[in-house]
């Protein structure tokens, strides 16, 4: 049975804290709080894969905007 000095693993962070964390690291706006948690309960792999998608996602969208935007110059 449970002990009652024994104190359980906080649980891992879902996906969704994980983005937050991602988009706000990126904008440069992070908390302590929020950092800590992140460094408390949460993978580096997992941060680094989210990091690498959310770039080439930035990547791929300045791409198509400036090929939009260079399409109705021209057009």
């Amino acid at each position: 049975m449970n002990e009652p000095d024994k104190q359980q693993p906080p649980p891992p962070l879902t996906l969704w804290e994980m983005l937050q964390s991602v988009l706000a690291a990126a904008l440069g706006v992070q908390s302590g709080k929020n950092r800590s948690r992140d460094f408390g309960r949460g993978k580096p792999s997992h941060f680094i894969l989210l990091g690498l998608m959310f770039t080439g996602l930035f990547v791929l969208v300045l791409l198509g905007a400036v090929k939009l935007i260079l399409h109705l110059a021209t057009g």
